[in-house]
């Protein structure tokens, strides 16, 4: 994301030596290497020797499953988010867009529950192990947005921000109910060994309400103890929690949070619970003592944790741009010097510092796909959040992202269909990409051509719904399905391709007297007029539909208009002139003296060639025998109807 204008760095690559080279093929799902030298002697690599390509990494998400689900149900959602209206204003739009984040959220921990379960019934060891890889970085990712919902889309104020950070802290740490079910299913849960876990980890999360019924069954163990109990109970019910639905101003619940933290550090500092351990703790937690929190690294698992402790029991008016110095603080504090910061630290720690674009750059980098850095860009780009922040290669941000997620979708045998639209919400370089990308999609069948078509055709895409039309029209001519190739053919308004495969039809049909297809050729409508072959191929197969329904007179018409009008090929007018033999023959005069003179003169025009072809030699002898079998017949059938009309005509005047 950031421009580099400086020399990268040489990389030096094992096992290269000198006069050697590496060529790189980079793809949405694959990133491929190949040498570029021949296999030197000696090797024990297989094989007859030459290039060797070597796949470095393969998209694995893509072709999970279930992770599959989470790609299609989002893209449900990514398209809703673009119905939204601009023009409402942004604080009306704040509940849709909370609403559409946490749809998203709903659809990871689905896939990320979905997997899990596959993860534990798999007796797959390699696939159980990618299954938990997967599910740990969908948490992460959860973790992220969920954060990333709270600061930036809900931007909850000081006293709710508190609320929202120990909901996501909950959500996160759930370890705490398996635990507290394990110990009230026991015969005696305030003697399990886990007990004083469970009701620290309560007291961490700031669930006091069942922390103090955890208590109450330690109390009825220690009779002695019970006023102490009380004490605690007291306190802990005391507690107050900010109400944003509620009248209190933030002032004055700070004011009423205050004297009770006092009051806690009072029983504290005069060792009210100093003959008792856990409560002794409870109380020092409940004051924010950062010692003792830190002391419960175990329970509190992370410092993000610990950070929304802390600020529970010493800050919970905490203002969000506050926020920062407390999480980097907390950070160098709950891990110590021989830990190494991982990257999801850094991201939250971006998070937590308002800084949206390194949130955005960190996850694009260690992330292994484009499909949260997408979907949350594009989240916050309808938040108003993006919208001063441009690239310098042509798009802003938001776009980028949903570029490069789209094209690792279109690698894909169904997903692609839904790549379409992530493209169409880029106004800048969608169209472009588009274009580029659909003609790339295998045609593997008939119905996946025509979805790629009807998607071409929706968005005026003319040079790609030619391309796929000829396509599928020569595929099909190389099968031997003429009507398909036709059909095809006639949709990409191809007139060179539409004739050629007319010819093939006129072929077909003197090779086997009959046409194939016929429903298609019967419908042709103004579709006919793309070519004159075309033209010529609709009119024949209208004389024969004249001749079969006994309409003689207008059958012979439209056949002599098929020579004079020259749209049939003169390599056909044998064939139409011995089409016009049993016409000649009826004993009604089907053609007048005018139209049998015509008849004549197209015989003898096409005579006069075949003679020409005869001495040329570019004819065996035994075809031009039947050739002049054919001639001496429709000359003697000529002049027999020739008599016949000139009579009947000639009776008529008279």
């Amino acid at each position: 994301m950031e421009e580099v204008d400086v020399e990268p760095t040489v990389t030096n690559i094992p096992g290269i030596g000198h006069g050697k080279h590496m060529g790189f093929a980079w793809g949405p799902g694959d990133i491929l290497v190949y040498e570029t030298h021949f296999k030197p002697s000696g090797s024990t690599l297989s094989g007859p020797g030459g290039s060797f390509i070597h796949k470095v990494r393969k998209d694995e998400d893509i072709n999970s499953p279930i992770l599959r689900k989470l790609f299609n149900e989002s893209h449900h959602i990514f398209v809703g988010l673009q119905t939204i209206k601009d023009d409402l204003p942004s604080k009306s739009k704040r509940p849709q867009f909370v609403s559409i984040s946490r749809n998203y959220r709903s659809v990871i921990r689905a896939c990320m529950e979905e997997l899990q379960q596959v993860a534990v019934s798999t007796r797959d060891t390699e696939m159980g192990t990618q299954y938990g890889n997967q599910v740990s970085i969908l948490l992460a990712i959860e973790l992220i947005w969920n954060l990333c919902e709270v600061l930036f889309i809900d931007a909850a104020p000081a006293g709710s921000l508190l609320l929202h950070l120990l909901d996501w802290v909950r959500l996160h740490k759930a370890d705490v109910d398996e635990k507290a079910k394990d110990v009230l299913q026991s015969d005696s849960p305030a003697e399990h060994h886990n007990y004083w876990d469970v009701v620290v980890s309560y007291v961490l999360q700031g669930r006091l309400e069942e922390a103090r019924q955890m208590l109450v069954k330690q109390a009825t163990l220690q009779p002695a103890s019970r006023n102490m109990y009380k004490l605690m109970d007291g306190l802990l019910s005391k507690m107050p929690f900010y109400n944003p639905g509620g009248t209190q101003t933030l002032t004055e619940f700070d004011v009423k949070w205050r004297n009770w933290h006092e009051e806690v550090d009072r029983y504290l500092k005069d060792n009210t619970f100093a003959s008792n351990l856990h409560l002794e703790l409870i109380c020092k937690i409940l004051v924010g003592d950062e010692d003792t929190l830190l002391e419960q690294k175990e329970l509190l698992g992370t410092w993000y944790h610990f950070l929304v402790t802390r600020l529970l029991y010493s800050h919970p008016t905490v203002k969000p741009t506050d926020l920062h110095y407390y999480a980097q603080s907390c950070l160098t504090m709950f891990l110590d010097s021989r830990s190494v910061q991982e990257p999801l630290d850094s991201i939250l720690l971006a998070a937590f510092e308002f800084d949206i674009y390194l949130v955005i750059k960190d996850c694009s980098i260690v992330l292994n796909n484009w499909w949260f850095v997408a979907h949350l860009t594009d989240l916050l780009d309808h938040c108003k959040l993006l919208q001063s922040h441009n690239l310098n290669f042509g798009s802003n941000m938001r776009e980028f992202l949903l570029l490069e997620y789209a094209s690792g979708l279109f690698t894909h045998h169904s997903l692609w269909q839904c790549a379409v639209d992530y493209l169409d919400h880029c106004p800048e370089l969608g169209r472009a990409c588009l274009e580029l990308q659909i003609e790339r999609v295998p045609l593997d069948t008939e119905r996946k051509a025509l979805k790629v078509l009807r998607i071409c055709e929706e968005r005026q895409m003319s040079e790609q719904v030619r391309s796929i039309c000829k396509i599928m029209a020569m595929r099909a001519l190389r099968n031997n399905r003429l009507g398909s190739a036709l059909s095809w053919s006639i949709r990409a308004k191809d007139a060179a391709f539409a004739t050629l495969i007319s010819e093939r039809f006129l072929q077909d049909y003197c090779a086997k007297g009959t046409f194939s297809d016929l429903d298609l050729i019967d419908n042709l409508g103004p579709a006919m007029l793309l070519s004159d072959r075309l033209t010529f191929l609709g009119k024949y197969r209208e004389f024969h539909k004249l001749y079969g329904e006994k309409r003689f007179k207008e059958a012979a018409k439209l056949l002599l208009s098929l020579m004079t009008a020259k749209i049939a090929p003169r390599s056909f007018w044998m064939t139409l002139l011995t089409d016009a033999l049993p016409l000649l023959e009826q004993k009604e005069v089907i053609f007048s003296a005018d139209q049998t003179y015509e008849l004549m003169y197209c015989l003898e025009e096409l005579t006069s060639s075949i003679d020409t072809a005869a001495a040329g030699g570019e004819r065996p002898m035994q075809e031009e025998d039947v050739e002049q079998t054919k001639v001496e017949l429709l000359r003697l059938s000529l002049a027999r109807n020739l008599a016949m009309a000139i009579v009947k005509e000639g009776t008529v005047e008279t």
